[in-house]
């Protein structure tokens, strides 16, 4: 399974997908990190004030049970008290103080612990010389001691107080403040305090650094994937681009990246389909270029031939002759210019409009009463053939190139009908397609030149036919736009019930855009 297939739920593209989780996944590290030594800390710290707090009690307890004089008006020996806290209290761990009901210091372990507290002098700095460094302001000594005595006063109400204040060194200090009670009078507090707290939280700190590697080596090596899968591979795929043009090769070819089954794979192939197909209509230009070249030499040859001899000959019958051949190769080098313009101009049209609605139904009557329009005695008809329900076949195209289509087809069929005959044709659906037919009552055609007769330049004509009459664009040309919109045109005979052949038969198909 790959990287990217485990989060397919994910929005985007494969790549997309893929990138988004890698960034996830550092994030989620970072916070998962974040969370747990969050809960570490809060549970550290509620660890260390039930701590103190069952002390505190303990300590209060034993004072009110050792320390407390007078009836029936309870006082506290601050004198035995203080000796008190001095055996109970562990001044190496945490710092215990005694208030008197009034709120005034009486005790403190720090004034009996035998501990001299030691902290480096910052480095000294030459005469004149600024501090640069900012220096962080802690609490002033009346913050701290305003937080201490607020804690104190709620205590000598007789309520427990517990939490976190600032110590005298800046320090944060987890605190407790317990009332020392002989009944309902309060006759002192005592406070214990920590001041261990940042050393927990370094300690917290330094416990965070091995997930903040995991997140930089996770982003790193998302980084580098990334590199390795998007950038590289786009790089080259730039580079091989750059070769087709400044080579003038004629197709990219990465067959590694084809391979690929994400969005990269999916560039390089349609980057090889498309040079492919440019290299396929380059060779189609030359080809054409070729043939045009050919077809245009015949009636070239003819006229210089025809132009050196009517000097030669005096005639008046053999010059007529000469000077039709020569109206005949111009009408021929005409129609040439004019259907080769078409054919070249083809893809340009065909790539400027877009597709849109064309309703069959309607178009091919308005062309078949052009021709109708046009027709005069003993010309060949063209008739439309309507079926029933079939006044509205729909296709997605363009109405100019399949209207050319139409007029390609029925002009070759009236050049192989007989005068007098009929050109038919046909609209249909079959099965989801829309089906054109252009009947004509001619020769037919040969049945090894069904497929011929699409080539550029193919002309057979019946015999007695005008030379020079058809470029043998025509039906090239309807085809290319017949698949340029999806659909097929093909030739076939039509055949009586005894197999003779009674006429040429052609097929356009094209998707319907009926619902």
């Amino acid at each position: 399974m790959s990287p990217s297939s485990r989060f397919r739920w994910l929005p985007g593209s494969r790549l997309g997908r893929l990138i988004l989780a890698l960034n996830l996944l550092g994030l989620a590290i970072l916070i998962g990190g974040a969370l747990v030594l969050n809960e570490l800390r809060r549970g550290l710290i509620d660890a260390r004030i039930d701590s103190l707090t069952t002390q505190g009690e303990l300590i209060a307890s034993i004072l009110d049970q050792a320390a407390t004089v007078g009836e029936p008006e309870p006082q506290m020996d601050t004198a035995l008290a203080t000796e008190l806290l001095q055996t109970l209290s562990n001044p190496t761990a945490q710092r215990a103080r005694l208030f008197d009901s009034h709120g005034r210091l009486v005790g403190d372990s720090a004034w009996m612990a035998d501990r001299v507290e030691r902290k480096a002098l910052p480095p000294a700095k030459a005469r004149g010389e600024r501090d640069l460094m900012p220096h962080r302001a802690g609490p002033t000594a009346r913050q701290v001691q305003r937080a201490l005595e607020v804690e104190v006063a709620a205590a000598l109400l007789g309520h427990h107080r517990a939490g976190m204040r600032p110590g005298e060194g800046g320090e944060r200090v987890v605190s407790v403040s317990i009332p020392i009670q002989h009944v309902r009078a309060v006759l002192g507090v005592v406070t214990l305090e920590a001041s261990d707290v940042d050393a927990i939280i370094a300690r917290e700190r330094k416990a965070l650094i091995p997930f903040i590697l995991i997140a930089i080596s996770v982003t790193l090596a998302s980084s580098l994937l990334l590199n390795s899968l998007v950038a590289q591979p786009v790089l080259r795929l730039a580079h091989a681009a750059d070769r087709v043009r400044q080579a003038r090769a004629r197709a990219i070819s990465l067959p590694d990246l084809a391979k690929r089954d994400d969005e990269v794979g999916d560039l390089t192939r349609s980057l090889e389909d498309m040079t492919q197909a440019l290299s396929e209509r380059m060779d189609a230009i030359e080809s054409f270029a070729a043939d045009v070249a050919h077809e245009i030499r015949n009636p070239l040859t003819s006229l210089r031939s025809a132009v050196e001899t009517l000097d030669l000959v005096a005639d008046p019958a053999a010059r007529e002759r000469l000077l039709g051949i020569l109206k005949n190769d111009i009408q021929r080098l005409d129609r040439l210019v004019t259907d080769i313009s078409n054919a070249s101009r083809l893809d340009a049209e065909l790539s400027r409009d877009q597709p849109k609605i064309v309703d069959l139904g309607r178009l091919i009557p308005d062309i078949v009463s052009l021709y109708q329009t046009a027709t005069r005695a003993g010309d060949v008809a063209v008739v439309f053939a309507a079926h029933r329900g079939m006044e509205s076949v729909q296709v997605m195209g363009r109405e100019g190139p399949l209207g050319q289509i139409l007029r390609n087809l029925i002009d070759n069929a009236r050049s192989f009908s007989p005068p007098g005959e009929t050109v038919t044709v046909g609209l249909l659906r079959v099965k989801g397609q829309a089906v054109a037919t252009v009947a004509d009552n001619g020769p037919g055609i040969p049945a090894e030149n069904l497929e011929t007769v699409f080539q550029r330049f193919y002309t057979s004509r019946p015999k007695g036919a005008a030379f020079g009459g058809n470029s043998g664009l025509g039906l090239s040309i309807a085809r290319q736009i017949a698949e340029a919109h999806g659909g097929t045109l093909r030739a076939e005979n039509r055949t009586g019930a005894d197999g003779k052949v009674l006429g040429a038969l052609f097929v356009l198909t094209l998707p319907d855009a009926a619902p």
